[in-house]
C-alpha cells in the first residue's frame, strides 16, 4: 500500500496553496492506513509499517504515537531482541475501542464484545425457547448490555453495534426486508436497537459478514477473490469477495447462493422456487440422522467426526445422506466457481464438518464439473474462525468509521 503525503526524499510534496484542509485530509488518510494495517495484521513493527505505507520513519512514528494516544493501538518492545541493531517496536490493536455484535437465530441470540483486530473479549449465547420476534431480540440484547454496563463504562469505549441477520438486509437503513426462517418481514431492527442502546447500529446479512470476517482474519486472509458459504439453523447463505471488495449489490442483497437451483424435482422453498440448495442441504436432517436434538446442535461436528472415523463402519443411511448433501452442495460450488472465478471457497457453519466427513466427494465433483480455467485455481477450505465468526464479522461493520477516520471518530471524542 502506498499512501500519498509521505515526505521521503524525491516524493512529491503538497503545493504551497494545498495546506489546510488538504493537509488534514492527507493526515487522516495516513492515520487510517496505519490503523487498518495494524487491525488486519494483528501485530506489525514500525519497520513493516514504513515499508507497507511508503511513509518515512518519523511520519510513521508520529502516526503511531497519535493512535496510541487515542488508545486504538499499543506499542511495545519485541519479545525477542536477537537481531542486529535497535529492534523495531511492535504495534498491536488495542482493547479499549470495542464493538457490540449481535446475531439473532432460530434458537438463540448471540451477543459479542469485540476489540480491534478481531479480538473477541466476550461471546454470550442466549438460548430462546421459541423463534424470537424482533421485540424479544431487542429486549435480550438490552438486558445483556445492561448487565455489562459498569464494565463497559469503566474499561471500554463502545463505537457501535454490528448486526448479522439471517435474511435480506437493506443496506441503506438496515431494514430487515425478509428473514423467512425467523418469520420477520420489513422489521426495523436496526432502528429499534439504536433507540434502545443509544448507539449507532450497522446491519448486514450474516453470510456477508461471515465472508468479511474470513477474508480479513480467517481462512481467506490475504485472498482477494473468495466465495463464502455458511450453513446454519436458518438455512444457507453466501458472500462473495471480489478483488478484495465484498459484493453487496444494489440494495445489499447480493450473495444469496442458498437459493441456487440444485434439484429440479426438489422441495418447495420459502422463496417460491423448488429445489434450492437450502431446502436440500439442511442442518436439521443431519441432526436427526445423528440422533441429536436441536439443543445439542453444537455437538454436530464432533459426532459427525466420530461416526466417520472408520469409513468402512459408517451407517449406510447416514453415509447416503452426507453424500447426497455434498452432491447438492457441489452444484452450488460449481456454479460459484464458474461465475466468480474465486481462488478460495470457504465453508462455514455445519457445511464445514459436512465437507470434512467426505472431502474427496466434493473436491472431485467440482473438479469434474466446473469450467477448466476456473477450477484449476479454486480451492475448498472450511472456515477457521469457528463460533467467533459472525461476531467478528458483525463487529467489522461497526468499526468502519473508526478505521476510516480514527481521530474524528466517537473514540476520539470520548477522550
Amino acid at each position: 500500500m502506498v499512501v500519498r503525503g509521505a515526505t521521503k526524499p524525491g516524493q512529491r510534496s503538497l503545493a504551497p496553496g494545498a495546506r489546510g484542509n488538504n493537509l488534514d485530509g492527507v493526515r487522516r488518510n495516513n492515520l487510517s492506513a496505519v490503523l487498518e494495517l495494524v487491525h488486519t495484521r494483528g501485530s506489525v513493527t514500525r519497520a513493516e509499517l514504513t515499508r507497507a505505507t511508503g511513509l518515512n520513519r518519523s511520519t510513521v512514528g508520529a502516526l503511531v504515537a497519535e493512535l496510541v494516544q487515542l488508545r486504538l493501538v499499543t506499542e511495545s518492545e519485541p519479545d525477542s531482541t536477537r537481531q542486529v541493531g535497535r529492534p523495531s517496536l511492535v504495534i498491536k490493536p488495542g482493547r479499549h475501542a470495542v464493538a457490540l455484535a449481535v446475531n439473532p437465530e432460530l434458537d438463540a441470540v448471540t451477543i459479542g464484545l469485540v476489540a480491534l483486530g478481531g479480538q473477541v473479549i466476550r461471546r454470550i449465547r442466549y438460548d430462546t425457547l421459541r423463534i424470537p420476534p424482533v421485540e424479544e431480540v431487542v429486549n435480550i440484547v438490552s438486558a445483556v448490555v445492561a448487565g455489562m454496563r459498569d464494565e463497559l463504562d469503566r474499561n471500554y469505549s463502545v463505537v457501535g453495534v454490528g448486526l448479522a441477520v439471517p435474511g435480506l438486509v437493506r443496506s441503506g437503513d438496515g431494514l430487515v426486508n425478509l428473514a423467512p426462517h425467523l418469520g420477520w418481514h420489513h422489521e426495523p431492527l436496526s432502528q429499534m436497537l439504536e433507540s434502545a442502546l443509544k448507539l449507532p447500529v450497522h446491519a448486514a446479512n450474516d453470510a456477508a459478514v461471515g465472508a468479511l470476517a474470513e477474508s480479513i482474519f480467517g481462512a481467506g486472509r490475504g485472498v482477494r477473490n473468495l466465495v463464502y458459504l455458511n450453513g446454519g439453523a436458518s438455512g444457507i447463505g453466501g458472500g462473495v469477495v471480489s478483488n478484495g471488495v465484498l459484493l453487496t449489490g444494489e440494495n445489499g442483497y447480493a450473495g444469496e447462493l442458498g437459493h441456487t437451483l440444485v434439484n429440479s424435482n426438489g422441495e418447495l422453498c420459502h422463496c417460491g422456487a423448488h429445489g434450492c440448495l437450502e431446502t436440500e442441504v439442511k442442518r436439521s436432517a443431519l441432526l436427526e440422522a445423528l440422533g441429536l436434538p436441536v439443543s445439542r446442535s453444537e455437538e454436530l461436528e464432533l459426532t459427525l467426526r466420530e461416526r466417520f472415523a472408520d469409513p468402512d463402519g459408517v451407517d449406510p443411511s447416514l453415509l447416503g445422506l452426507v453424500e447426497r448433501q455434498l452432491d447438492y452442495l457441489a452444484v452450488t460450488v460449481r456454479n460459484a466457481v464458474n461465475l466468480f472465478n474465486p481462488e478460495l471457497i470457504v465453508l462455514g457453519g455445519f457445511l464445514g464438518p459436512l465437507y470434512e466427513a467426505a472431502p474427496e466427494r466434493l473436491d472431485q465433483a467440482v473438479a469434474h464439473s466446473a469450467m477448466r480455467g476456473s477450477r484449476e485455481t479454486a480451492h475448498i477450505r472450511r472456515s477457521s474462525l469457528g463460533a467467533d465468526l459472525l461476531v467478528v464479522g458483525a463487529a467489522q461493520l461497526a468499526f468502519a468509521e473508526v478505521l476510516s477516520d480514527p481521530a474524528g471518530s466517537a473514540v476520539a471524542a470520548s477522550l
